[in-house]
C-alpha cells in the first residue's frame, strides 16, 4: 500500500468520479484507475460501485475511509513539520491547554517567549483533559496545561505553574455589585450558570449537599465563552477561576467566593527526555519566571 493510492482513493471519495479525481490529481484516469485497483487487490475487495451517475464506496470501502483519511492527513502534517524544521529553522510546539483555562494569563507568557526565540512555532490544542492526555502520550502534543491532576507515567514531569480562586461573575447591574465578597449560600438564590466542564464541579457539588444549599442550573454548557456571555447578557451568575474572565470586560464585575473559599492549581505537563527537550525546557522555565 502506498501513499499516492490512498491520496487517489480519496480523491474519488470527494468528487465521486474517476474522471473527475484523475483531473484533481494531475494524473490520467487509466493511472489513477490501475492503482485503485492495485488498492483493492491488496485489500482484498472492491472500494468503489461505479455507474452512470459516477462512482458509490461498497461497504468496504466505507470501512476503510476513515482510517485512509487519518493516515493521509498525519502525513502531511509529518511532511509539513519536517519542512519547517529542516528549511526554515523552525521547531514546532505543540501545546493542549484544558478548555477551562483562559488566555489572558499565559498569553503575555507566550508572547515574550516568542519575542526571545523567534524560531520557535506555537501550535494550540484546546481540548477536554482526557483527550489532552491521551494525544500527550502518543507524542502529538509536547506540553499540557492543565488544572486537573493528571495520571502519568514516570517518563514526564510536571510542574506548579499558579494559582487562582474561583469568583462569583455577574453583569454590572447586578445586585451584588454592592457586596466585597459572596458566600456560596448568598447565590442559591439566583438563576446559575452551570460549566460542564468544571473540574471542581463533583467537589462543589459535594459543598452543595453539607451545606444544604441548592444551586438552581438555569443553564448549562460546555463551553467557556458561552458561560461569560450569558453571564454579560445578564442571564444568570456564575462560579469561574478568576482569570477566564477577560481582562478589562467592563460589563462584567465579579468577587471572590468566600466561605468556602475555592481555588485551583494550574500545571505543566511535559515529557522529561525528548527530541526536542531543549525547546520544551527553555519553555516551562519561561512560564514559571512570568507566572511566579
Amino acid at each position: 500500500m502506498e501513499l499516492h493510492q490512498i491520496r487517489y482513493f480519496l480523491a474519488v471519495c470527494d468528487h465521486g468520479s474517476f474522471t473527475r479525481a484523475a483531473e484533481f490529481s494531475y494524473v490520467s484516469q487509466p493511472s489513477l484507475t490501475h492503482a485503485i485497483k492495485k488498492l483493492e487487490m491488496e485489500l482484498g475487495g472492491e472500494l468503489f460501485i461505479r455507474d452512470r451517475s459516477g462512482c458509490l464506496l461498497t461497504p468496504l470501502g466505507h470501512m476503510v475511509e476513515p482510517n485512509f483519511r487519518k493516515i493521509f492527513q498525519d502525513t502531511v502534517a509529518t511532511k509539513s513539520d519536517a519542512i519547517r524544521f529542516t528549511r526554515l529553522n523552525t521547531v514546532p510546539l505543540r501545546i493542549g491547554i484544558m478548555t477551562t483555562i483562559g488566555a489572558q494569563r499565559l498569553n503575555p507568557c507566550f508572547a515574550r517567549y516568542q519575542q526571545d526565540y523567534p524560531n520557535i512555532e506555537f501550535e494550540f490544542i484546546i481540548d477536554n483533559d482526557q483527550s489532552l492526555l491521551e494525544q500527550l502520550e502518543l507524542g502529538q502534543l509536547d506540553l499540557v496545561i492543565s488544572p486537573t491532576e493528571l495520571t502519568l507515567r514516570s517518563a514526564y514531569q510536571k510542574k506548579l505553574l499558579y494559582t487562582e480562586r474561583y469568583v462569583v461573575a455577574f453583569d454590572k447591574t447586578h445586585r451584588f455589585n454592592q457586596l466585597d465578597s459572596i458566600d456560596l449560600e448568598e447565590i442559591q438564590t439566583e438563576p446559575y450558570l452551570d460549566r460542564l466542564n468544571c473540574e471542581l464541579r463533583e467537589n462543589l457539588r459535594a459543598i452543595c449537599q453539607n451545606q444544604e444549599i441548592k444551586l438552581y442550573a438555569t443553564y448549562r454548557s460546555n463551553s467557556e465563552d458561552w458561560i461569560v456571555n450569558l453571564v454579560r447578557a445578564g442571564m444568570g451568575i456564575a462560579l469561574l477561576p478568576e482569570y477566564s474572565i477577560p481582562k478589562n470586560c467592563g460589563d462584567i464585575n465579579w468577587r471572590y467566593l468566600v466561605n468556602p473559599e475555592i481555588s485551583r492549581e494550574v500545571q505543566v505537563y511535559f515529557l522529561k527526555h525528548g527530541k526536542k527537550q531543549s525547546a520544551i525546557s527553555d519553555f516551562v522555565a519561561c512560564l514559571e519566571l512570568s507566572l511566579n
